[in-house]
């Protein structure tokens, strides 16, 4: 259920994204050298150890000289580290520019809608909580798109260009490798939902934190006149202290998932040191190719480590979209009639012709709570002027 809102809300920011679609296109090319850069530099690396201990290399270094081969590896490692740091650094210029134009319009259309909304809204809703979503759930936003987003898509794509590496050059390291992120992935998916819940909390004591301080700053001369300092002192403090314990419970689901990617990581490079040094002293693998696979194995948890250092980001900004979806969603309860609608009205007022300028009220009715009106079935014209 909550998958499936998290996908409507993340939909509703496309059409946020389409003047920026060609930008967003080139960076999502340019996944794949990126991807290739990165998995062909433990090859590299791996090859040239097979070359000076005189293995078995792949077929295009097969009759050259150690040094000629070696100049080469070293010139295509160097280009591989270059090409990858060039082609990452357009990927984040251009990823940063378009998250900060789509949290701008985001932005924008969010003050024009918190406009539009009715004074009963602002009446029960305090300030603060509204300004939290204006600027500090915007912000998580901009954060999760800018460097979150695309980083998780860049990291995919890198895994699945080294897992095929890997398989391709020893099936059965390769798949040891990849069977050993199965419970990493698990204790992902099991601690996203219990992380969601924590980080909404924080959200909602960080906007009643921001709501106690706007009212007391704002109303500074009553709280002073009524000698409320040291009581409103004391709430504010029970305030800040449940946001700490709301923020303490994202840092365990955090430093949970970070110290089982790491413990995964170092038992699986142990294993494949293992099997593959047994496989070395059997002569059924090179050194090269041990050495290739302990690279690998670092390479292949980086993007789980990455998705673990942005996981508290990553939840964050779906819980900003959250929040920022509810605030949108909010109904417009007093809107303009269209200029057909208008017109109809004033000439069934008595005006033969509806007048730039004047004012109608037709069968109006106003209410701050629904069992206490206002005003009831209130009808009159003014005239411009």
């Amino acid at each position: 259920m909550m998958a499936s809102l998290d996908r409507q809300r993340l939909a509703r920011l496309l059409p946020y994204l389409g003047r920026d679609r060609r930008r967003l296109g080139l960076t999502l090319l340019l996944l794949i050298p990126v991807a290739f850069a990165a998995a062909v530099q433990p090859l590299l690396v791996g090859q040239a150890i097979a070359v000076l201990r005189r293995e078995p290399t792949l077929g295009w270094l097969d009759g050259m000289a150690v040094s000629e081969a070696m100049r080469l590896l070293v010139l295509l490692l160097v280009g591989a580290v270059l090409v990858r740091l060039g082609l990452q650094g357009i990927q984040t210029f251009n990823v940063q520019l378009v998250g900060q134009r789509l949290t701008a319009r985001i932005r924008d259309e969010l003050f024009a809608h918190a406009m539009a909304l009715s004074l009963r809204f602002h009446d029960r809703t305090p300030v603060g909580k509204l300004l939290t979503r204006l600027t500090s759930d915007v912000d998580a936003l901009a954060e999760v798109f800018g460097s979150g987003a695309v980083g998780v898509l860049a990291d995919l794509v890198t895994l699945l260009v080294i897992a095929i590496t890997m398989l391709s050059i020893e099936w059965r390291l390769g798949l040891l490798l990849l069977v050993s992120q199965v419970p990493v992935v698990l204790g992902i998916l099991w601690l996203q939902s219990r992380f969601r819940k924590a980080n909404y909390r924080v959200r909602e004591e960080l906007s009643q934190l921001n709501a106690d301080l706007q009212e007391n700053l704002q109303g500074l001369e009553v709280v002073q006149m009524f000698r409320r300092e040291s009581a409103n002192s004391a709430r504010f403090a029970q305030v800040n202290a449940a946001y700490r314990e709301a923020v303490k419970g994202t840092i365990l689901f955090d430093s949970a998932i970070s110290a089982l990617i790491e413990w995964v990581a170092l038992s699986a490079v142990a294993v494949v040191l293992a099997l593959g040094g047994w496989m070395v002293l059997g002569s059924s693998m090179g050194l090269g190719t041990l050495t290739t696979f302990i690279l690998y194995s670092q390479r292949l948890f980086d993007p789980l480590r990455q998705l673990a250092e942005r996981f508290t980001q990553i939840q964050g900004g779906l819980t900003a979209v959250e929040r920022i979806g509810e605030l949108l969603e909010q109904p417009i309860e007093i809107a303009d009639l269209p200029a057909s609608e208008r017109s109809a009205a004033a000439i069934q007022s008595g005006s033969k012709r509806a007048s730039a300028g004047e004012v109608i009220f037709d069968n109006v009715s106003f209410a701050y709570r629904e069992d206490d009106p206002i005003l009831t079935d209130l009808s009159f014209r003014i005239a411009p002027g």
